[in-house]
């Protein structure tokens, strides 16, 4: 039987993390002694491994429970534990994709201080000099339905 401590230990995790997995019972297997200290036994361990590797993928909590769940009930959910994994799966696509938005558009705006650094251009990225400016790069700042002159403070 293995403490929190040496829980973490093995696992690569905190102490912390694995008293907070415990506590959203995600480690089902997890034991305590006569003065309610938490105890953990291979199975335990093994657990622990099963919720880091789901976290690691970027899993939330809740969805890891569900899983943990799903494992409790038997070798019958294991269509829905694979449900669960390509849902999990298009979920980690979409971020990737807002990821790769993300990054293309910091690509510009770095490519626009350069241009600022180099003096190539003037410094339009001030929020606190727009009013000066609302001329340039307005399709930047306001959409297109609505016009600089007709947002209310």
């Amino acid at each position: 039987m293995h403490t929190v401590k040496e829980a973490a230990l093995i696992t690569g995790l905190t102490e912390h993390a694995v008293r907070f997995y415990t506590d959203k019972g995600l480690v089902p297997s997890v034991q305590r002694n006569q003065n309610n200290i938490r105890m953990f036994d291979e199975e335990s361990i093994n657990w622990l491994h099963g919720v880091k590797c789901l976290k690691q993928s970027g899993m939330p909590i809740e969805v890891i429970k569900m899983y943990v769940d799903l494992c409790l009930e038997g070798d019958s959910t294991i269509p829905q534990r694979c449900a669960l994994m390509m849902e999990h799966k298009e979920a980690a696509l979409v971020k990737l994709e807002e990821a790769k938005r993300h990054v293309a558009h910091l690509e510009q705006k770095i490519a626009l201080y350069q241009a600022i650094l180099e003096h190539r251009t003037p410094d339009t990225t001030n929020p606190g000099n727009w009013d000066k400016i609302q001329h340039m790069h307005c399709d930047v700042f306001y959409s297109p339905s609505v016009s600089p002159g007709s947002l209310n403070p």
